[in-house]
């Protein structure tokens, strides 16, 4: 053959499995599950040959140290918790009814912020309610299953707000960079793409984390120094070495907190620049609104990657950072993204007249004003 003849080709392209979008999400939770089933049989191996058949959890309840033992300040985070908690269901509540009742508000950055919302008012619901009734009561204790249920929704929700964070940041860069791009980039069909690819990764997430944690063998200390089940502390407490594992949480949990925190930076950054070039009136809106932004972001991630990047290490002060990403960002993100908005106020306004305002004799239905008389 002449030498003239020998491919100059470099690279290839793939086609895939299809061009479907709706067939690549089904694959993409089929081989993510696949995956997770071989992290489940990998911690199978984790466990020592001499336990034999007999590895089976001997702790039935865990007892949760809290916050503090001091009767005075559990009085005090009593109100304190129980306050800021009607306050994150109303408020996240009020959102949702809001977004989904408002024919002004079908935008995507407005069904993306009541999806954020769903998910903050389930977050600050996993653990709080029980850490809230622990402060009345001498012994605080939980079972096994519950202990379990707590780090799966812990980790589902956790997960799939960092995704939700991402998506809405990827909707405010095509917003501001690409604006007459905008309504063909980001329509419903995309939006819905978003939410349900949150939802997955949270949930391949939180099953990865239990693939190695629900057959822990568990059979000495149960005393858990936070006011949830928190896994770095959990695997503490198991009976073999824990390094393996905690190398696993570290490639789970840090490598998903670093990469969406990486790319919500980088947006942030992408999006300063493109309004640098603007009028300062412009900027100095965009600025103060990418500092509330920021500002959230560090509250919610810094907790989350200062705990399991380094799960090796325990610090007393890691129950404290806990309240950041369960109890404070779900406050937060409401008056962050919510009471910035001129729309969205003008709209919550409306609602709250509507439903709370006293009706008029003459707005009440005939039935009604005639039993008066």
């Amino acid at each position: 053959m002449d030498v003239a003849n020998v491919s100059t080709v470099s690279e290839f392209v793939l086609l895939g499995l299809s061009n479907s979008w709706e067939l690549r999400m089904f694959s993409f939770i089929v081989f993510s599950m696949f995956y997770v089933a071989t992290m489940d049989c990998f911690r199978a191996n984790l466990q020592p040959a001499s336990m034999g058949k007999a590895n089976s959890s001997v702790v039935s309840e865990f007892v949760l140290l809290g916050l503090s033992s001091s009767q005075e300040l559990q009085l005090f985070f009593f109100v304190f918790f129980s306050t800021l908690y009607v306050v994150i269901v109303l408020g996240n509540l009020l959102i949702i009814i809001t977004v989904t009742s408002d024919n002004s508000l079908r935008s995507p950055m407005y069904f993306l912020l009541g999806n954020l919302s769903f998910v903050d008012t389930c977050q600050a619901s996993f653990a709080t309610p029980k850490m809230i009734a622990d402060f009345l009561s001498e012994h605080k204790t939980i079972s096994f299953s519950g202990c379990i249920a707590q780090i799966f929704f812990i980790h589902l929700f956790t997960g799939g707000e960092m995704v939700l964070l991402v998506s809405m940041a990827y909707d405010r860069y095509v917003a501001i960079c690409k604006p007459l791009h905008y309504v063909v980039i980001v329509n419903q069909r995309t939006c819905t793409v978003l939410v349900m690819i949150s939802w997955t990764v949270g949930l391949i997430h939180t099953v990865s984390q239990l693939s190695f944690t629900v057959n822990l063998p568990l059979c000495g200390p149960n005393i858990v120094d936070s006011f949830f089940c928190d896994l770095p502390r959990v695997t503490k407490l198991a009976c073999l070495d824990s390094y393996t594992i905690e190398i696993l949480i570290v490639v789970n949990s840090g490598i998903l907190s670093l990469s969406t925190f990486s790319l919500l930076v980088s947006s942030y950054i992408i999006i300063f620049v493109t309004v640098w070039f603007k009028s300062s009136a412009t900027m100095a809106k965009a600025f103060s609104t990418l500092a509330a932004h920021i500002t959230v972001v560090i509250l919610f991630f810094g907790p989350c990657i200062f705990i399991y990047v380094w799960p090796f290490t325990i610090y007393p002060v890691d129950k404290v950072l806990a309240i950041f990403y369960t109890i404070f960002t779900p406050i937060l993100n409401p008056i962050i993204y919510t009471l910035r908005n001129r729309d969205m106020k003008a709209a919550m306004r409306k609602i709250v007249t509507h439903y709370l305002r006293p009706k008029k004799i003459s707005e009440t239905p005939l039935a009604v004003r005639s039993s008066f008389y």
